[in-house]
């Protein structure tokens, strides 16, 4: 018969698996807008051990709004407030990111076939307009999320 893992159980799978993360992930927001959307990303990035999050032109981790959606998360991730793209890639860059841009743009492959490997960056952007160009254009690379439904973004 199955059953749930208790919670030293539980406790011990936690502790191993991250053990096993030996690189480094971030991200960074270009222009994300709804602080119920950066509350949702708050509360992902600290399910999947993310080590920074890098915002440019979003709301403030402190709103209300944010805190309500990230639900206490926001304290498990670091973060860093820029003023612009330029500022916040040169910053991943020097911390020894690989900086992977999330478009549909030219030149960009699917995620699954994106090299992941070492520390790596994922650049996420504004709701409609995507990233800038400036991240489009400063990053090391570009990848997009192939989705078969009925919309075209998450």
């Amino acid at each position: 018969m199955t059953r749930n893992l208790g919670g030293t159980e539980l406790k011990r799978l936690h502790r191993d698996w991250r053990r096993r993360n030996d690189r480094k992930m971030a991200l960074m927001l270009d222009g994300v807008q709804n602080p119920f959307n950066l509350g949702s990303i708050l509360r992902t990035a600290a399910a999947y051990s993310v080590d920074h999050l890098w915002l440019v032109g979003s709301p403030s981790p402190n709103d209300a709004k944010v805190q309500k959606t990230a639900l206490g998360s926001q304290k498990f991730v670091t973060t860093t407030s820029c003023e612009t793209s330029a500022e916040a890639l040169a910053a991943a860059h020097a911390a020894g990111y690989r900086v992977v841009g999330v478009e549909l743009a030219e030149g960009a492959v699917p995620l699954h076939e994106t090299d992941l490997s070492g520390n790596v960056c994922i650049v996420m952007g504004h709701e409609d307009r995507g990233l800038s160009k400036e991240l489009l254009a400063g990053a090391d690379a570009l990848a997009y999320i192939p989705q078969l439904g009925k919309i075209g973004s998450l």
